[in-house]
Parts: C-alpha cells; sequence; structure tokens
C-alpha cells in the first residue's frame, strides 16, 4: 500500500451498525483501500469466541475488501511472538473490536505487537477500533468507570494506550451511557488533554490533526485549556469544579482542528475544484449581467446620469449653495394665489411630459434648501 504519510485513525464509538447502511465500516474499508483492503481483525478485548470474527470477516468481505484475518493475542507472551505479528506486516488496514478495556490494554500496550500496529499505521494503514479499541488508540485510554452527568473526583481510571492519537482523551458509548462526567473530570484533572466522547455508531475519523465525524450520532470535544477547577484538592467522590471548560458537539460531517482546538467546517462539502467552478462561473454571469445592462444604451447616457448624480450630491451636501433660478413665470397677489395655483394645475387629461411634474408655487422659506424632485 503506498500512500504519502500515515493511515487514518477510526475511533467508533461502539454499536456500529452492520446491518443496513453500515456507513462507519463501509468508510474503514474505503480508508484501508477498498477492493484491495487486507484487514486484520484484533479481537483481544473481547469475551466472545471466534464468532466475534467471523461476524468482522463477513462484513469487510461484504464490503469489498479483498481479504480479512484474524489475530488474537490472549497474553503479553503471545504480542511478542512473530506469529502475531506476522499478519500486521502486510495489513492496509487493522481493525480491534470492543470488549474488556484493560484487558487489551494489558496485553497490546509495550509489546511487539503494539509497535507492529503504530508502524503500519505510520506507513498508511487505516488502524480503528469500536468501543476499547477506539480507546485504546489514545495516548491515555479510560479503563473502567461510572456513569454519570456530573463530574466527580476518582470516577474513573486511566490506562496506557497506544498514542496514536496524541494529546486525547477518547470515550465511547458517550451519550448512550450518560459519560459527561467521567470525561469531564479527566480533561479538569489533565486540562492540557482534549476529551473526546464519541456516540455509538459513529466515528471520530483522524487524519493527521484534522478531525471529521462519520456516523449517524455525534462527538464531544471538551477544551479544558483555560479551566478553573478544584480537582487538585477535592477529595474521594466530591463534585469537581469546571467552569471555563469549551464544548464542541460536532454531528457527521462536521471537521475539528485538534491542534488549534477550533471548528474548521460543518455540512456537506463540495470538491475544491468544483467550488472554484462555482465561482468561475458567478464571475461570469456578474459580467454577464451588466453587459445586459447596458445593451442599447449609449456612453452618453451614463455619462449624463453620473454628472445629475454628481450634482445632487454636492447640492445636498452644501446648504448654503444658491438656488436655482425659478423660470420667469407670473405670480398672483397674495389674497388670489391660492386660487391661481388651482387654476394653474393641469386637467387629468393633460398631458405630461416624461419625467416632468407640474407646476408649484415656492412656499419654502428662502433659508432651507428645496429638496431635489428631478430624475435621473
Amino acid at each position: 500500500m503506498t500512500t504519502s504519510g500515515p493511515g487514518a485513525l477510526f475511533a467508533i464509538g461502539g454499536a456500529e451498525d452492520k446491518l443496513k447502511k453500515r456507513l462507519v465500516l463501509q468508510e474503514f474499508v474505503e480508508a484501508a483501500g477498498g477492493p484491495k483492503a487486507r484487514i486484520v481483525v484484533v479481537p483481544t478485548a473481547s469475551a466472545l469466541g471466534p464468532d466475534v470474527i467471523d461476524v468482522y470477516s463477513a462484513l469487510f468481505a461484504a464490503l469489498g475488501a479483498a481479504s480479512v484475518v484474524g489475530v488474537r493475542p490472549e497474553n503479553r507472551e503471545d504480542a511478542d511472538d512473530p506469529a502475531f505479528i506476522e499478519p500486521l506486516t502486510e495489513a492496509t488496514g487493522i481493525f480491534m473490536t470492543g470488549g474488556n478495556q484493560l484487558k487489551l490494554s494489558g496485553v497490546v500496550t509495550g509489546t511487539a505487537f503494539g509497535r507492529a500496529v503504530t508502524e503500519a499505521h505510520a506507513r498508511g494503514a487505516a488502524v480503528g477500533g469500536t468501543s476499547a479499541g477506539a480507546s485504546i488508540l489514545a495516548e491515555h485510554m479510560i479503563a473502567f468507570g461510572r456513569s454519570g452527568a456530573t463530574p466527580r473526583q476518582r470516577m474513573s481510571q486511566l490506562a496506557g494506550g497506544l498514542g496514536l492519537v496524541q494529546g486525547a482523551i477518547v470515550d465511547q458509548h458517550f451519550a448512550q451511557r450518560n459519560r459527561y462526567g467521567r470525561l469531564l473530570s479527566l480533561v479538569a484533572q489533565s486540562p492540557g488533554l482534549l476529551g473526546i466522547g464519541v456516540d455509538e455508531d459513529t466515528a471520530a475519523v483522524v487524519r493527521g490533526t484534522h478531525l471529521e465525524v462519520v456516523g449517524r450520532g455525534a462527538v464531544t470535544i471538551f477544551d479544558g485549556s483555560r479551566i478553573t477547577s478544584n480537582a487538585h484538592y477535592a477529595s474521594r467522590s466530591e463534585a469537581i469544579l469546571a467552569s471555563g471548560v469549551v464544548l464542541h458537539v460536532l454531528p457527521a460531517t462536521a471537521t475539528f482542528d485538534l491542534k488549534a482546538r477550533v471548528l474548521l467546517s460543518y455540512g456537506p462539502q463540495p470538491p475544491a475544484e468544483e467550488i472554484a467552478s462555482i465561482e468561475a462561473a458567478e464571475a461570469d454571469l456578474r459580467k454577464l449581467a451588466k453587459e445586459i445592462a447596458a445593451e442599447g444604451v449609449s456612453p452618453a447616457y451614463y455619462a449624463e446620469r453620473r454628472r445629475r448624480a454628481g450634482r445632487r450630491t454636492a447640492k445636498a451636501a452644501d446648504p448654503t449653495a444658491p438656488k436655482k433660478k425659478a423660470t420667469a413665470k407670473k405670480v398672483a397677489p397674495k389674497k388670489a394665489r391660492s386660487s391661481a395655483a388651482s387654476q394653474s394645475r393641469p386637467e387629468a387629461t393633460e398631458p405630461l411630459s416624461a419625467g416632468a411634474e407640474p407646476s408649484r408655487p415656492d412656499t419654502e422659506s428662502p433659508s432651507r434648501p428645496r429638496p431635489d424632485s428631478g430624475t435621473a
């Protein structure tokens, strides 16, 4: 498998769809090479027998993978055995199942098997896991803990992970098992780490420093870089103060920068070449609209409109400017002015020239400028 860098990481929140759309598993197969994918399933955390390998082998094969094999080290001696490590050297995808998180950490981390997984990722293999298999991707993994919405002291326990996702803690079954409190308690105790909670049938897909959400749930991120907390002196199971934590709840298609800790985008994003094509089409349309508007109109027309607009602007800006002299006409005496004005108005049947208004006597004060009623 030839790539330009490390492969994608799939932290799946557990209970991924295996019967209908299977979107999360399909994305993993595509990241592992699609029809050329050679996937190794690692069910070490699971308490189930060979059935768990059979299920994932059938699923990945149905989704187009070229080959699927199961490798199950049960202890650290197995994890240092070359026979267990050999299948990883040719893998384009490694998938770790759910189960007992502490067992998975105790068998895999710090062994030749764990190093082979990280080496496979470095050369471009997609590495993923569901439930316990998701937690071990981080540098520090949650071994076990209690549920609940309120963060409390001693609510969970950490173990060593593979360190493929740096600077973060990954929790799974997040919304379904109400694990907000335990993840927030860990962020309060270690504010330098991002807390990443992944819902069921959802994957946090990490490529480099960017995280993208795939599936039907959401990924919740706690950023405690500016937290105020009493975690350093809260005792036993007391509630922990966690003020100033930045919360991000990211649905499918959202992307997040894990290094800068900011939202990058959300919603369907068209390819870059498609965006460039749309922008070019919009520019052409604007140009065409101007050409249509100017069609059949002489340049002198636009020049005259500019001159008139300039005169109106100057007149409005200078109220002391002399008014335009009225055209010569007889003004009726004061007593007869109203009747004369009414007689000067045209009848309804009298035509008016386009853009003109009927003459009206100037009744405004000489000190106030009369608004310009002309049209462009």
